[in-house]
């Protein structure tokens, strides 16, 4: 893995009103977070698992950093795609050398896609969220924050199935009980907020939201950890999400994908307060189509 660095912006900080920190995962290997996961859990396979291979089921990003895994231990990957996954991931995974099986743009379909190829290739499972290794892996980029800004108040990340979420904020209290961790997600995609809010778990809705890495609902691994160290979830508007994208391509000059800009949304439209906070933002993958670019359309 790599060490990301972390950026600020004054502009951001004044639009905010909190001392923002940007931990950079768009800057790690495959362009996202998920790699630290990924490998986590294929590196802590025994050998006879390993052999026969891994695979999982992606809107993208998790699929990339299973192939870049499964590549580093010489081992075959697939990955199930919804078929209108961004080009840039279906390349991004192709680049990994894993064989892509596409699928209708739900979550039945994806799973039961991957239980087929499960069961043709004897390959294993490494779930995108809902697993152990994955989850702790995932903390990494939380401990590496926290070591290089040890102040910070707050740790905000966006959610879709929990495994970021979970593993920042079990890794941030493991290092300080007292600092707060929020997650954000889109409104059109508020299945772990309106879950978090009522005590269980909530099936994800039918959405279209432009974050395509948010779009799955939480397992109960991860909704068990959200509910016992995350302080509260927010949502935003899909405006606010382009919005943020775009400032911080701006303001941070980095490639951010709409995912990763779920948090900055949550704090310009003041769905989530953090005026006067100290807090660390996990922008969590860069992985677009520079084509196809949400203001451009």
């Amino acid at each position: 893995m790599r060490r990301t660095p972390t950026i600020g912006s004054p502009e951001l900080d004044a639009a905010t009103g909190a001392a923002l920190v940007f931990k950079c995962e768009n800057l790690q290997v495959v362009g996202a977070f998920k790699a630290r996961g990924a490998c986590n859990a294929v590196l802590s396979l025994d050998a006879a698992q390993a052999a026969r291979g891994v695979a999982t089921h992606s809107s993208g990003n998790h699929g990339a950093a299973l192939a870049y895994a499964a590549q580093r231990r010489g081992v075959p990957s697939h990955v199930v795609m919804p078929e209108n996954s961004p080009r840039a991931k279906q390349d991004n995974v192709r680049r990994y050398g894993a064989t892509i099986h596409f699928c209708a743009p739900n979550v039945p379909a994806r799973e039961a896609l991957c239980a087929e190829v499960q069961a043709s290739t004897g390959a294993t499972l490494i779930h995108p969220f809902d697993n152990e290794d994955v989850i702790a892996g995932q903390g990494t980029a939380a401990l590496e924050l926290l070591e290089a800004h040890a102040d910070l108040d707050v740790v905000v990340t966006p959610v879709g199935g929990g495994g970021l979420l979970s593993g920042t904020a079990i890794a941030a209290h493991g290092v300080r009980a007292g600092i707060r961790v929020y997650g954000t997600e889109p409104a059109d995609a508020g299945d772990a907020a309106a879950g978090f809010h009522a005590g269980r778990i909530m099936p994800p809705p039918t959405t279209h939201t432009i974050a395509d890495g948010l779009r799955s609902g939480v397992s109960a691994r991860t909704f068990a950890a959200m509910r016992q160290h995350v302080s509260d979830i927010a949502t935003c508007s899909e405006a606010a999400i382009v919005e943020a994208m775009r400032l911080m391509w701006e303001r941070l000059r980095i490639v951010a994908e709409p995912s990763s800009a779920v948090p900055l949304a949550c704090l310009l439209e003041r769905t989530l307060d953090l005026r006067g906070a100290r807090a660390g933002v996990i922008v969590t993958g860069g992985n677009v189509d520079l084509d196809r670019l949400p203001w451009q359309q």
